[in-house]
Formats: C-alpha cells, structure tokens, sequence
C-alpha cells in the first residue's frame, strides 16, 4: 500500500483568483501545511475541457443538481427546476464561461492527507459561509445569493479535489504524467522520517 505522503490533490487558482492578484497568498497557504508542489501550468482552458473536467464523474451532474435545488428549498425559494439534471446543466455553462473567462492556473500537491488538507484550508464552497482563516472566508465575499441574482457561477477563487477518487481522474486530465515531478525537500525529513535523525549534526 502508498504510504499517505504520496497522496496528491489538484487545484486550479480560478480567473478571478488571478485577477485578484492571489496566487502567491494561495500557494502560502498550502506550502506551509508542508505539502509539496509537483506539478504547474498556468492556461486558457477551453469549454470542451472544463464540461470533461466536471463530468469526470459520472454522478457529478445528479449530485450538483440535488444539492442546489436542497439549497433553494432550504432557504424557502423556488429552485429554477425540480429535475437535478436541468439545474446542472445551468451550473455547467456558467462554470463553462467562469473558467474560461481568463488564464488559470493548475497544480498538483503532493504530502499526507494532501485531499483533505487542501480542502480544509481552502474553505468551503460558498465564500460567504466559509470559516474564518480558510483562503475563501479571508478573501472572497461572494455568495450563492449574488451568483444566482446575476446568474454566474459563485466565484470563490479555486478548485480543489473533493476525495482522492476525484482527484485521481482530475490529475490526468490536467496534466500529463511526465509534467508530474517526483523530487524531495529538505523539510520532508522532519515530516515523515520515522526517526530525526541528524538534526543536531
């Protein structure tokens, strides 16, 4: 079996990130977790390629519907449709024109529990409720309100895998296997070397 520092995540610093002059308060944040960057690109997505990318999982469109329609009800409105694929497919082509609205940038990151780390620093979907002292709760005050008043996608800075699954069909479908760097830094000894060794010299 992997041993877990071998576990890696992807995210992609969205446009509005970039235009927000976040890149380098994002990759921080990740970086002193201890995680490892091993991949980098920064691109002009295409729409062919951000509809592949949310439909790398084949119940995503289901799962995306039911889950804005429960939060129309939830906040007693009326959600546009009750059919969870019609609500995805108008999630899908604002996402399509979000993504594609300006350069990105794509990373892989590499360390232990790398999926869940990154998601728990990112912060949750919605800017608005994310938690203090996550990258979306500190810099982005947009809301799922705002989006759907303006019929855009919410804008919250990154994409970042949901379950290690997901991040395994996502990597390959952002890079290829040889833009993925296998290398070692110094402060992985202190991480997970079973013992300190030469720290005192």
């Amino acid at each position: 079996m992997a041993h877990p520092k071998t576990e890696r995540t992807l995210v992609i610093v969205k446009p509005d990130g970039i235009q927000r002059a976040l890149i380098g308060e994002i990759m921080k944040r990740y970086e002193r977790l201890g995680l490892k960057l091993v991949a980098l690109k920064m691109m002009i997505p295409t729409e062919k390629m951000i509809e592949e990318h949310y439909l790398l999982d084949p119940n995503w469109k289901k799962n995306v519907g039911e889950k804005s329609i429960a939060s129309y009800v939830k906040k007693g409105e009326t959600p546009p449709s009750t059919d969870p694929i019609e609500v995805a497919n108008v999630v899908v082509a604002n996402l399509k024109k979000y993504m594609t609205s300006g350069p990105v940038i794509a990373m892989v990151w590499e360390g232990a529990h790398a999926v869940e780390l990154v998601r728990k620093v990112t912060g949750g979907t919605e800017p608005r409720s994310a938690g203090i002292g996550t990258i979306r709760g500190d810099f982005v005050l947009d809301s799922y309100q705002i989006a759907d008043t303006d019929n855009r996608a919410i804008r919250n800075l990154i994409h970042a895998s949901g379950s290690v699954p997901e991040a395994e069909m996502e990597i390959p479908h952002w890079f290829k296997p040889e833009e993925v760097i296998s290398y070692r830094v110094p402060h992985e000894a202190i991480l997970y070397d079973v013992e300190m060794k030469n720290i005192l010299g």
